[in-house]
């Protein structure tokens, strides 16, 4: 489809990622970052659910709770 894909694998691949991708100004750029299956990303949005099912982060106050 002419994009340009780029795939991170590592934390310190992030940045220079995200450098490269906008600096391509002549077609879409897609990111794929991976990231550990059971790790939470956020927003998500679950599988089958509608994007107005989106989840977000908990709050600060919930983040101790969500993360044990």
């Amino acid at each position: 489809m002419g994009c340009v894909g780029i795939r991170v694998e590592a934390p310190e691949e992030v940045e220079p990622a995200i450098q490269k991708a906008n600096g391509i100004n002549d077609r879409p750029v897609v990111v794929d970052f991976r990231v550990a299956e059971m790790e939470k990303v956020f927003p998500m949005v679950p599988a089958g659910a509608s994007n107005d099912d989106v989840l977000l982060p908990p709050s600060q106050s919930d983040r101790k709770e969500f993360l044990r």
